[in-house]
Parts: C-alpha cells; sequence; structure tokens
C-alpha cells in the first residue's frame, strides 16, 4: 500500500457512507485530480479498494487499514458486507 507523503493537508472530508449509501461513482472506476490525494477510512467493516492503473492492485480495508489513493490514479471500492467509511482528500499545504 502506498504512504501518503510529508507536506499534505486535508481540504475536504466526505460524510460517512455504508454498503447502501456508498454512491455509485466511487464504486466504479473513478479517479482525483492532479496533485490531489485521498485517504480511505474504514470506522466498521470491511471495503475492497481497487487500484485499476498503472498496474492493479487490490486491498481489504479495515479500521487497521486504510486505503491511500495516489492522485490521477484509476480506482474503485467496493462493501464487503456492512461498511461505514470516510474519505479524506489531502493536498499540499500552502
Amino acid at each position: 500500500m502506498k504512504q501518503l507523503p510529508r507536506g499534505l493537508a486535508c481540504y475536504r472530508r466526505t460524510r460517512d457512507f455504508t454498503e447502501t449509501t456508498v454512491p455509485t461513482g466511487l464504486r466504479n472506476r473513478h479517479a482525483t485530480r492532479p496533485g490531489v490525494w485521498a485517504r480511505i477510512s474504514v470506522l466498521e467493516g470491511q471495503l475492497r479498494y481497487r487500484i485499476l492503473e498503472p498496474r492493479a492492485e487490490e486491498h481489504v480495508l479495515t479500521p487497521d487499514r486504510a486505503g491511500i489513493v495516489e492522485p490521477s490514479v484509476p480506482h474503485e471500492v467496493e462493501p464487503l458486507g456492512a461498511v461505514r467509511f470516510f474519505v479524506e482528500f489531502l493536498r499540499k499545504s500552502e
């Protein structure tokens, strides 16, 4: 799993999502804008996180294992049963 680089600051956080409220856009191929990183934090349950390019990877995220999204890298998520999670968006601090 990737690591967040130093010097990033969170500028936005989603609300908590569950297996029934995950937006369709997160379940399908999508990417952050250039320069924007994200951290997917699972509060309860498990979430499958797929990195689609440049090299396919698949991780199961849990409360003890967050997912790191690199800028512009296509990815998607899939709930594995009951889950509660949120996403933080980060960029270089000014």
